[in-house]
């Protein structure tokens, strides 16, 4: 035969009360456990009884998982929430577009436009900013100049290794043909 079923309202009895939190939370932190266990899962339990003792369980570190929660429960609100969505985009935007005029005014340095209101100090680093690119260049243009010799080099060892081989068999075919 099962047990009936009770109807869930607060026990009057305190001392009543105090016997059922306690097997009752015993029981809620066990299952809690075995959920951790069983399915691999960040588990935090917190629990405050009626006269504000403070009862918990974590099978990993109850901070992190308390900043996890906050955390995805704060992405969750900006998601669900149009207003701070369409701000989160507008704030992303405007950094790219600061993000692209800083560009776009760089760029238009190293070309050596719109150089008014540059300090010398600021002149100073555009040039080394230059002459370092400069060098860069210089260096790539060297190594694949190097490259294309040391490829061309041993194309014609190979020509001159087929030619050698060309000349002894035509001097074998002199050879026979003079027989």
């Amino acid at each position: 035969m099962g047990r009936g079923k009770i109807v869930i309202r607060r026990i009057d009895n305190s001392s009543s009360r105090q016997v059922t939190f306690s097997k009752r939370r015993n029981g809620l932190l066990k299952k809690a456990k075995e959920l951790a266990i069983l399915c691999d899962a960040q588990v935090g339990l917190i629990i405050f009884s009626s006269t504000g003792k403070l009862y918990e369980f974590s099978n990993t570190s109850m901070k992190s998982i308390v900043e996890r929660y906050n955390k995805t429960k704060d992405e969750r609100n900006q998601l669900h929430n149009p207003v701070s969505e369409l701000k989160l985009w507008q704030k992303e935007a405007a950094m790219l577009r600061q993000q692209l005029q800083e560009l776009q005014q760089n760029h238009r340095q190293v070309m050596g436009e719109q150089l008014y209101g540059l300090t010398i100090k600021d002149l100073q680093h555009l040039e080394n900013r230059l002459e370092t690119s400069i060098r860069g260049i210089r260096m790539k243009k060297e190594q694949i100049l190097h490259d294309e010799i040391q490829e061309l080099s041993w194309k014609g060892s190979l020509m001159h290794q087929e030619n050698l081989e060309l000349v002894q068999k035509v001097k074998v075919n002199a050879k026979n043909k003079g027989k």
